[in-house]
């Protein structure tokens, strides 16, 4: 088992807002699979998903799940379908303390209604694809986690305190601030 901390969960949960501040509590680097494919191709999701399709997204989004999970001592987020995949679920699990960050549909609703960069929510009603997508990958996160936490309405500094305060702790890998005596 890989020291990481990965973070999934759907858009708009805090994936990347939460690992970045988790990341310097507890002095790991921070990484984020969709970042690292965009800066790998030199062009963002939207586009992948325009050219490629979404299977051409997936595809990219397995091997670079593959090869950040390869790495140790690390804070992940990924991309919200990175659980559809049987193959990226088997590379979660192996790669760390997985942790679910889930919130509700309202809040996803409010965390990305400006955001143009989420190539599932540009068509049709925004609402109604949340909530399907979260009928279908809500079970995925579950079956991948280590550790649920629900982020709807909660500032990110208290998401943060209580992932630290459910990992768990391995010898010389305290988290900053907390030794294993406490």
């Amino acid at each position: 088992m890989r020291n990481n901390i990965i973070l999934v969960g759907p858009m708009g949960t805090g994936k990347s807002t939460i690992g970045r501040l988790l990341s310097k509590e507890l002095r790991l680097p921070f990484r984020d699979s969709d970042r690292e494919i965009e800066l790998r191709t030199g062009t963002n999701i939207p586009w992948i998903f325009d050219v490629e399709g979404e299977q051409g997204f997936r595809e990219r989004e397995q091997a670079m799940l593959a090869e950040l999970c390869q790495t140790t001592g690390q804070v992940l987020a990924t991309g919200g379908g990175a659980v559809l995949r049987e193959e990226n679920r088997k590379i979660l699990r192996e790669g760390g303390s997985v942790v679910y960050l889930c919130t509700s549909v309202d809040q996803q609703l409010e965390r990305t209604a400006r955001d143009r960069n989420r190539p599932l929510l540009q068509t049709g009603d925004p609402r109604q694809i949340l909530t399907g997508l979260l009928a279908i990958r809500d079970p995925l996160y579950r079956e991948v986690a280590d550790i649920v936490v629900d982020t709807d309405g909660r500032p990110p500094r208290l998401v943060v305190d209580e992932i630290i305060s459910r990992l768990p702790v391995r010898p010389g890998h305290e988290p900053a601030g907390h030794s294993a005596l406490s």
